[in-house]
């Protein structure tokens, strides 16, 4: 949190603070101040995919689907890079796209291939689809980056708002073998 508001306090205008201390927010499950953050980085350039990529995310993690899925097309349309495929995949499997989502979690992961939440995103859509063996597969991953994962922390530290989203997305990486 320091270090965004001191990225912000030395340059105002600077979208990517913004979205820092969005993330920030996000993490610390201020939903609004995470949104309005994520909003000001795309008013300072709105030509800029990364605000809207992290808009989707947050969007999605609030139930805001519809919203969200506007801000992936937003992002799409600017030309976005590898790294925010991360972001557009889970707001996709938030809105309950999973094909979607499939695509761009394994574009992201071809490019980040060490990236936990990647995987671990992809392990509940897998799992969410029946598709035990993928699903299994993602999760092993996980626990190869991650040996010490723990489904009861992830709950405690992963900002979805609504309740039921987050204890769907929990009973999917259970499904998929993680604990």
């Amino acid at each position: 949190m320091a270090a965004a508001q001191r990225v912000i306090a030395l340059n105002e205008t600077y979208p990517g603070g913004h979205v820092g201390l969005g993330f920030v927010y996000l993490a610390q499950k201020q939903y609004e101040s995470a949104i309005d953050e994520m909003e000001r980085a795309i008013a300072l350039n709105p030509n800029d995919a990364l605000g809207y990529a992290y808009l989707a995310e947050t969007l999605g993690r609030i139930g805001k689907s519809k919203e969200a899925i506007e801000m992936v097309e937003q992002t799409l349309r600017r030309n976005p890079s590898e790294n925010m495929y991360g972001n557009i995949g889970f707001a996709y499997y938030l809105a309950g796209r999973p094909e979607e989502a499939i695509t761009a979690l394994k574009q992201f992961l071809t490019h980040h291939r060490n990236m936990f939440g990647g995987h671990l995103a992809l392990a509940a859509v897998y799992s969410e689809l029946g598709k035990e063996v993928e699903a299994q597969a993602e999760a092993a991953e996980v626990l190869r980056i991650n040996p010490k994962f723990s489904l009861e922390v992830h709950k405690q530290r992963m900002p979805i708002k609504d309740p039921a989203t987050l204890e769907r997305h929990i009973a999917a990486l259970r499904k998929a073998g993680l604990k």
